[in-house]
């Protein structure tokens, strides 16, 4: 089997890494994530004209065609540089979800805007009680004569203090637990009833706490078929698992490589302790880690874009391992900087949390494991 990169992909992936290393420093990192919006528009701006947002669009919604394997490929070289633009929450799954399950029309008027990078979005369906329980939605949409009033409360949803629009889950019909009754709307963030308060999270990112006060929504605002919501979050948060998974890669190349680097310039007992066996097996040890999570990263992505049966059990059991090897790779190289490691001023540290903040999303690595014994 050929695991080379197309021309393509690879003028793709050299686009992006040339981008973080010349483009993307880590003081440029934190003057982004301290802004009002999180995050440099100039950058945003770029990431349009370049192409980037259109990756993970087909060609038939106007995008480059962009397979599972082309997302792993971007989000693999953004984290790299921990990049906090908005690619996963806005192109990602926000656009994942319109390409999916949207309307003709829905698909002409916002995923052009996604691609220009005119359009923010946030997708909202995590609750205080749900967990990673994604049929666990209390968040209602009752229909009356003018369409739908949304009422409950929404935790960490990405993106949502910029979004321009935010897709919500709500439950239309069954039970709180009911794997049907589901449905998804498209709601304007400054709409009625919308309460957005947005706070920053340890890695940098940025995430909101989102309440629907008797919302009203049309009929048109409704994503896809009422009740049948399930089944496209699934498969969009799926990829989105895929694209995190790919970032914690990168993200373990760079932090191994500035650990190693270190090592080498850190002196004690008269010597760098590069040259010190202990430290040589625990750098051995990451390596091995990162090594094993970038395959199984490459073979979810190959079963993906293969929509073979069992993708779904390949993403458990690929968001299970790599959440435990960015785990392992994030504190050893903590440990091996010593106390500088735990500082904001040293990269090393940021790695760490996201790395860390990578493990719990979409399900931490305890819940997939059993999630894969499951499906």
């Amino acid at each position: 089997m050929d695991f080379s990169l197309s021309d393509e992909q690879q003028m793709l992936q050299d686009s992006i890494a040339r981008f973080v290393q010349n483009d993307y420093d880590f003081d440029s990192r934190c003057k982004a994530m301290k802004s009002e919006d999180g995050y440099n528009l100039d950058h945003w701006k770029l990431f349009a004209e370049l192409g980037w947002l259109m990756v993970p669009f087909t060609e038939e919604d106007g995008g480059l065609g962009g397979n599972a394997t082309d997302l792993m490929i971007v989000m693999e070289e953004l984290g790299k540089g921990i990049v906090i633009e908005p690619f996963l929450a806005t192109a990602v799954i926000g656009g994942g979800l319109i390409s999916k399950a949207g309307n003709a029309e829905q698909k002409e008027t916002l995923i052009g805007a996604i691609m220009d990078g005119s359009l923010q979005l946030a997708f909202a369906y995590t609750e205080p009680t749900s967990r990673y329980a994604l049929s666990n939605v209390a968040t209602s949409a009752q229909k009356n004569e003018n369409g739908y009033i949304i009422n409950g409360h929404k935790a960490v949803v990405l993106n949502g203090g910029i979004a321009d629009k935010i897709i919500v889950s709500a439950r239309t019909s069954g039970e709180q637990t009911d794997s049907a009754g589901i449905s998804l709307f498209i709601v304007d963030a400054n709409a009625a009833g919308v309460s957005v308060n947005s706070y920053r999270t340890q890695d940098g990112f940025r995430a909101a706490e989102v309440h629907f006060d008797n919302v009203q929504v049309s009929n048109e605002q409704l994503l896809g078929n009422e009740n049948q919501a399930l089944e496209v979050i699934e498969f969009v948060l799926d990829r989105a698992t895929l694209a995190i998974c790919a970032e914690a890669v990168g993200a373990m190349e760079s932090s191994i490589t500035k650990t190693v680097e270190y090592t080498k310039t850190r002196v004690q007992f008269g010597a760098p302790i590069a040259k010190f066996q202990a430290l040589q097996h625990r750098m051995a040890d990451m390596f091995i880690e990162h090594q094993q999570a970038k395959s199984i990263v490459l073979m979810a992505a190959m079963k993906l874009d293969q929509a073979e049966q069992d993708a779904s059990k390949s993403v458990a059991a690929m968001k299970s391992l790599v959440g435990r090897a960015s785990r392992k790779v994030g504190q050893e190289s903590i440990q091996i900087h010593g106390g500088i490691g735990v500082t904001d001023e040293l990269d090393v540290g940021h790695y760490f949390k996201r790395m860390t903040m990578i493990e719990i999303l979409f399900g931490n690595s305890d819940y997939q494991t059993q999630r894969f014994a499951a499906l």
